[in-house]
């Protein structure tokens, strides 16, 4: 019975040694996380989800489509813009290829017609113009033959005005406006089609899906956050270090991280040392109690990434001591 006594208390000491070197070890090995960028990724336009292409938990890459929104305001809008962009380009043409010989024919005959006016009108004023200078007719009488061949000279000198625009074309200012309004329909044909590009729910990067907030059928806004996730490009590991210790730590400095409950260790870098905002410090410079400590962050960056494939976002490691 002694005996057994004897080796349940060396037990006990042996298991109060070992629990009392681990603690030991725990206190004495800063401990930090393992982080990474979050990324929370949210559509551009309203719509309903119309279908999910990815669960949680699920790893993917830059480019994935992650899902699909239906939006059924684009296909009315884009038919519009169709139309539109064919009534410009047709402009366009008109305004490149000028008139037609039907046209040019048409004028033509007016030009014709407004010349055997003119020389109509021209013979009755040289008549009734001796007439009248022979007070054989009144002034009045004269007024009005004069007028018509006044007239009728202005329609010839106009028609023939216009036949040479014709012939010349059309003018570039004209030809300019109508590319304008040609540009301006693509424009907003582009606008459509982007539209219709953010109906699909891209990866920005390589990521680890974390949650998924909608479900098929519900409606997406703009700006709402769909699917969180985490960057898993962007993984380091982030220490709490008091003042006390911080002088032990540089920028640049290697060290090793170790993971506790597998015993890898991974070499990683210093990348940055900063203060760690902290509300009601004691900022007196004669405090009347224990001296108060700051607190900084240490951002450390594996070298070997080959080593991080399996860490989970806020797990535990230690750094080793300096």
């Amino acid at each position: 019975m002694n005996n057994i006594n004897k080796y349940l208390l060396l037990a006990a000491a042996t298991s109060a040694v070992l629990f009392s070197c681990n603690k030991r070890t725990s206190i004495n090995q800063p401990q930090g996380k393992v982080k990474m960028e979050t990324v929370a990724i949210a559509p551009k336009l309203a719509g309903r989800v119309q279908k999910i292409f990815v669960s949680e938990g699920q790893q993917v890459h830059a480019g994935d489509t992650l899902a699909i929104l239906d939006i059924p305001e684009i296909n009315p809008k884009l038919q519009q813009t169709s139309g539109a962009v064919e009534s410009a380009q047709a402009q366009l043409d008109l305004a490149h290829n000028g008139a037609t010989s039907e046209q040019i024919s048409q004028i033509d005959g007016q030009l014709d017609a407004a010349q055997q006016q003119l020389l109509f009108a021209e013979q009755s004023f040289k008549r009734i113009q001796q007439m009248y200078r022979d007070s054989l007719i009144p002034a009045q009488q004269f007024d009005e033959v004069s007028m018509k061949y006044k007239a009728a000279a202005a329609m010839v000198k106009t028609l023939n005005a216009k036949k040479q625009e014709i012939l010349k074309g059309t003018r570039p200012e004209q030809i300019r406006m109508a590319k304008g309004q040609v540009d301006r329909a693509h424009g907003a044909t582009n606008e459509v089609l982007q539209a219709e590009n953010e109906r699909y729910i891209i990866a920005p990067a390589d990521m680890l899906i974390e949650t998924i907030a909608l479900k098929v059928g519900e409606l997406a806004l703009p700006g709402y956050t769909m699917i969180n996730g985490y960057e898993t490009s962007t993984l380091y590991f982030r220490f709490t270090i008091p003042e006390s210790k911080i002088h032990n730590y540089k920028v640049n400095n290697t060290v090793t991280v170790t993971v506790p409950f597998t015993n890898i260790s991974i070499p990683a870098k210093i990348t940055a040392i900063k203060q760690l905002a902290r509300y009601a410090d004691n900022t007196s410079t004669s405090p009347s109690y224990e001296l108060g400590e700051t607190t900084y962050e240490l951002k450390v960056i594996a070298t070997d990434t080959s080593k991080t494939t399996d860490l989970f976002q806020n797990s535990t490691v230690l750094l080793n001591n300096k």
